[in-house]
């Protein structure tokens, strides 16, 4: 029993093992060949004047990408003196009903949201864009649970794909970011695309992430550094000063801490 080892809730311990692929339940499981008691990690402040409002973050319903229990997330958001916390997981909607009743328990705002994947031409298998987008009232709700139904029902290849045409008819009470580096605007700078202007006219708000985010790029055709990526980061910020579009930093959260 994990009791008669000294393993109880709270706990920080670290394990060391082999992963192994169980067949019988089709799952990698840790056998544990050891471990030790760790040190609880420093808890997190946030000691800025202005608090910031995390707009791009993936839970655990977010397929094989997240890791973020809902409750715990909100929790944290809301002793980090922040107000309001979105949920854009990818393709999906199934964390909402756990935030929205995380929000009223830890009395922080849920802004629901998505990570969509969007396309042009949905009879083509065109690599689909990362988009995020958020509801801004009832209306916008409705308006991202139909673009949910069709990306899954109509235009379903790979991933649930949102048409660029369908958007826009459904564009009511959402607002549209132009999310990672997946994203058109990050793909459009990345390559020196002319057209960057132009691409990025079509988003509400643009973002740009931490370089860490993106340092898989280093030594890819376009970015030999990370002064690379800090000039990516600053070329988006002039983008949405020349169109007056907010640039927001955001995290694309998928782990806790």
């Amino acid at each position: 029993e994990p009791e008669d080892l000294g393993i109880k809730p709270g706990k920080w311990l670290k394990v060391r093992g082999n992963l192994q692929f169980q067949s019988y339940d089709n799952q990698l499981s840790l056998m544990v060949q050891g471990f030790t008691e760790a040190e609880a990690p420093p808890p997190l402040t946030d000691d800025a004047q202005l608090k910031r409002v995390e707009l791009h973050l993936h839970t655990k319903m977010s397929g094989l990408d997240g890791t973020i229990d809902v409750d715990q997330v909100v929790r944290l958001a809301a002793s980090l003196g922040h107000e309001a916390v979105a949920i854009t997981d990818h393709g999906v909607i199934q964390a909402f009903p756990d935030a929205h009743w995380a929000g009223k328990k830890h009395g922080v705002k849920i802004i629901y949201g998505l990570e969509g994947y969007l396309v042009d031409n949905p009879e083509t298998k065109e690599r689909p864009f990362h988009i995020v987008i958020l509801a801004k009232n009832k209306v916008g709700l409705k308006n991202l649970y139909r673009l949910v139904s069709y990306a899954h029902l109509d235009h379903f290849y790979r991933t649930p794909r949102i048409p660029r045409e369908l958007l826009q008819e459904h564009r009511e009470g959402l607002i549209i970011g132009s999310a990672c580096e997946a994203g058109e605007v990050y793909q459009a700078v990345l390559t020196q695309n002319p057209n960057a202007l132009e691409i990025a006219q079509f988003y509400d708000y643009l973002e740009i992430q931490p370089l860490e985010n993106n340092e898989f790029l280093i030594g890819t055709t376009y970015v030999q550094s990370k002064g690379d990526l800090i000039r990516i980061n600053q070329q988006i910020v002039k983008l949405g000063e020349r169109l007056d579009l907010p640039v927001v930093a955001t995290g694309d959260v998928h782990f806790l801490r």
